[in-house]
Order: structure tokens, then sequence, then C-alpha cells
């Protein structure tokens, strides 16, 4: 312990007397100093990241130090446009894409040239997000009713016209009208 009676702050460099010490990686810092170097959120053992001399929260850290491209992304399935410049970090310039003359395209390209488009969004279904139902192929976000929107599955739609709908909507708009075919409880039902 240095003259003066405590360690030095890792942040302001003051004294920090034990009352107001926070440690982390043997340094001693004062807990209103103890914040995130970008976000300047307060910190505890369980949400500090260390990078040499400098402390992190968890999200700021690995914006500026973790994996960078597709597939690391800011978490709960969301994209995110920051490029990171406020965390000091130089944006990458990529080449402008140039598509290839090549006659003899490898078969995902040929593929992806004569593909399947979604009948409810008209965009292309690829592989990954494909769900079969009513004689199509649809995107998984788009397999829903026409009617109600509800989530369907391929055990649980009915087709007409190329739209598909829960079992439910289907019988309420094309199924049997008229006496003894309603819904519910209480409803006269049809005997034969």
């Amino acid at each position: 312990m240095p003259f003066g009676g405590g360690n030095k702050c890792g942040c302001c460099q003051k004294t920090v007397f034990f009352a107001e010490e926070v440690q982390c990686e043997g340094k001693s810092w004062h807990k209103s100093c103890f914040l995130c170097m970008v976000c300047k959120k307060n910190l505890d053992s369980t949400t500090v990241a260390v990078h040499g001399d400098e402390i992190y929260c968890k999200s700021c850290y690995g914006k500026k130090y973790g994996p960078k491209g597709y597939g690391f992304g800011g978490g709960a399935g969301t994209l995110s446009m920051d490029t990171g410049e406020g965390l000091g970090i130089k944006p990458e310039v990529q080449a402008p894409h140039k598509p290839t003359n090549n006659p003899n395209a490898s078969k995902f390209a040929q593929k992806a040239a004569g593909s399947e488009v979604c009948p409810r969004c008209g965009k292309t279904v690829y592989a990954a997000e494909k769900v079969i139902g009513g004689g199509n192929s649809w995107h998984k976000g788009c397999f829903r009713c026409a009617k109600c929107g509800k989530g369907l599955e391929s055990t649980t739609l009915a087709d007409r016209d190329g739209e598909i709908y829960c079992k439910g909507c289907y019988a309420k708009n094309f199924g049997p009208k008229g006496f003894g075919f309603g819904q519910g409880a209480g409803a006269l039902a049809h005997s034969q």
C-alpha cells in the first residue's frame, strides 16, 4: 500500500480507501469509477470484461473486441447497423460486388435462378426457411392463416384457391352453411 492511505484508482489515479474499494484483476477502483469505458454503465463482478487496463460491460466489450461478420449479431435475433465507429473501430471498406460472366455456373447458382417463390410475399424461398403446405413452398413467417394470421403446421391447415387457412377459419368461410351447421357448444348437430 503506497504512502497516503490506500492504492491508486485504475481510472482517476486518486487514493482508494477501503470503504469505497472495488478490486478487479489485482487493481483497485472507486465504486463510482468502476464504469464501462464506453457506455459508462456501473459494473460489478458479473458484468465486467477486462482488456488490458480498460474495463467494459460485456456488451461493449463484445462490440469492440468480439468476432465480426455475419452471424455475430447483438442478440435476441436483431440486426444492428452499428459499425462500431463510436468504439474506435474503423469500418471495413468492401469492394463493390461484380456478377460473374461464367456460363458454367455451379448447381447452387442455377438453383437460385429457378428457385421457388413464396405465394404470400412473392420473395424467394430458400431451403433453410422452407415450409411446404397446400402444394406450395412458404417462408416459415408466411405460413399463417390468411384470415386470422394464426401460425400453421402441415397437419392444421386447409387450402383453397392457392391460399392456406386454419381449420376453424376454413370451416367458417367455406364449410357448409345453414341450419344445423353452427360451431361451438349449444349448436344443433346434424345427425344421419
